[in-house]
């Protein structure tokens, strides 16, 4: 093991009661902007209160979102306008995205959001039943950042404002870097510097554990939360995958290349930060172990043995592949007068609806004799032991660090050998010769943050809000006709589920107030993108994406009940078009 940072860093808020919870600066008054929770900023209040010195402490984080739960009396609101800022160095939503969920928080109250200047202040008028009318100035604060990439960032950051100071000392009105922002920019610039080989991968595993107080706290609005932890595994872990993609000379958009497993490891901790990156060694393979579960009506992911033993009883021949790690890709093909369809599930490993969705999903088709099915219920079984080691410190967080394989690439695009992973998609395609491959995913149940470069994840703006569950069709341009076809009969299958056009309703809603619009198709109350792409080997490609990553209990089963739904809709569906067309 190579240790490239082992490093305290002391926590802004107890600097802050240092320097400031002194008698020398009675009759001060003092706001700051932190990435605090409130129970932490209210203690440090009273604590400044006793030696005179009038504090707020906010949040940097989502500062509208906490000023309306911390802040603004909502009893009796009848009508909200908001007028976000439009900063030219971001992109022109992007407090507009900041301050989701607001629009549920708010529900039943008139809002109205508008596009102001680049001051970096929302101003909120309220309006309410009693004809009272108030109006709020919130600070936004944010600051230039030049990036990994040399590019320009307007980030977040803490702020420091000090007036009524003594002896004629000047007011401070002024950024605060704090404790997390420095860790992100240590992490970032210790990668830069470190001399890394020449040939991919870069590393087994670059590690970067980190114990950080901050924010988790929950919002009254389907799976949202608001997590600085998260936030910065999200950033870490695409920050350090950006840098590695310019290192070897591919866009941004680039999912080949090969750095290593990257794994950020974000836990809570009391007072100062401690951050810790080193490189490692895989070292055998070990799987979590989890309560055995009905996968019928399983309240969340099964472990990967379970998976593998559920597959195991099922009709057809086996066929195996191997991930980076050395743990067995597996799948079965069962041949039968049907049209043949490739479903695959656990591509990205942390969208864990869809493994137990297909398999539900298999099962009922495999009882039909006649059914064509090739299967491989988790194609990336080395994200699937890591997505389960990191929820084990926070199970609600998305974890994207296991969405790639061990090699850091997405494995449809891992082409070269050894094919590792993709090699079991290749077999099954070749024993099966699917013309459709149900291809099933799943992204975040709550908003998905990139705040130390930016706020929203570059390269995923489309996903950064729950949208509801989504369909993309990607067909070979020769069968545009029979993807609109399909996914017109899927859709309209889907409408038999309880719930789930209510469901997307809801989430599309919401989406579109904080997003500025629905830029998709929606068909039969299924948001859905259909594109023509010749890159895949199936002339059909059904994706499903469901907001799952962080979701339990009875989420988790409505889940994985659409998945299933959805496998069995599209493959009724296309063996009638093929019928129709033989």
């Amino acid at each position: 093991m190579t240790t490239l940072l082992d490093e305290r860093i002391p926590r802004t808020l107890d600097t802050l009661l240092r320097e400031w919870a002194r008698n020398d600066h009675r009759g001060v008054t003092l706001e700051a902007w932190l990435f605090e929770d409130e129970a932490a900023r209210r203690a440090a209040e009273a604590v400044l209160s006793e030696v005179g010195v009038r504090a707020r402490l906010r949040s940097a984080y989502k500062p509208l979102v906490h000023t309306f739960l911390e802040e603004i009396d909502t009893a009796d609101l009848k009508r909200v306008t908001v007028r976000y800022p439009v900063h030219e160095e971001a992109d022109r939503l992007r407090f507009l995205s900041e301050a989701y969920p607001l629009a549920a928080l708010l529900d039943g109250i008139e809002l109205l959001f508008e596009p102001g200047a680049a001051d970096l202040t929302y101003l909120v008028t309220l309006e309410y039943t009693t004809g009272l009318v108030a109006e709020h100035v919130v600070f936004a604060p944010n600051r230039l950042r030049s990036n990994h990439l040399d590019e320009v960032d307007l980030t977040p950051t803490g702020w420091l404002k000090v007036t009524g100071r003594p002896d004629e000392a000047s007011n401070l009105d002024e950024p605060l870097e704090t404790e997390i922002e420095q860790v992100f920019h240590k992490v970032m610039a210790v990668v830069a510097a470190h001399e890394w080989p020449e040939a991919e991968p870069y590393a087994e595993t670059l590690a970067i554990d980190v114990m950080i107080p901050g924010i988790e706290r929950p919002l009254d609005y389907g799976d949202e939360v608001m997590s600085t932890r998260e936030a910065l595994h999200e950033d870490f872990y695409f920050s350090v995958l950006e840098f590695f993609k310019r290192k070897s000379g591919r866009p941004p958009e680039d999912r080949s290349v090969q750095p290593g497993q990257i794994v950020p490891d974000i836990r809570a901790g009391e007072g100062d930060a401690h951050v810790r990156v080193t490189l490692r060694s895989f070292g055998a393979p070990q799987d979590p172990v989890k309560p055995e579960q009905d996968i019928e009506t399983a309240d969340a992911a099964p472990d990967l043995g379970q998976i593998h033993r559920e597959l195991a009883v099922l009709p057809g021949e086996t066929f195996e592949g191997i991930s980076r790690e050395g743990r067995p890709v597996r799948g079965i093909y069962r041949a039968g007068s049907r049209p043949a369809v490739l479903v695959t599930s656990g591509q990205h490993a942390n969208e864990t609806s869809a493994p137990v969705g297909t398999l539900r999903a298999v099962r009922r088709l495999l009882a039909n004799s006649d059914a064509n099915i090739a299967y491989i219920p988790v194609e990336n079984p080395d994200g699937y032991a890591l997505h389960g080691r990191l929820c084990e410190g926070n199970p609600r967080h998305m974890h994207h660090a296991a969405r790639y394989t061990s090699l850091g690439n997405d494995l449809e695009y891992g082409r070269s050998e050894p094919l590792y992973e993709i090699g079991a998609r290749n077999q099954a395609l070749e024993m099966s010769g699917a013309q459709l491959h149900l291809n099933f995913h799943g992204y975040p149940a709550h908003e998905w943050t990139r705040p130390f470069t930016g706020y929203l994840p570059r390269g995923f703006e489309l996903w950064t809000i729950p949208k509801g569950f989504f369909l993309i069709m990607r067909h070979h341009p020769s069968w545009a006709e029979t993807a609109r076809t399909l996914i017109e009969a899927v859709t309209t299958g889907l409408s038999a589920v309880p719930g789930l056009a209510e469901f997307n309703r809801r989430q599309i809603e919401i989406c579109s107030i904080h997003s500025g619009g629905t830029p998709y198709e929606i068909i039969n109350d299924v948001p859905c993108l259909i594109t023509a792409d010749e890159r895949h080997p199936s002339p059909l490609t059904l994706i499903t994406e469901f907001p799952d990553e962080t979701i339990y209990g009875d989420a988790y089963r409505f889940a994985h009940t659409v998945q299933m739904a959805t496998v069995i809709a599209a493959e009724e569906a296309f063996a009638s078009i093929m019928a129709r067309v033989s």
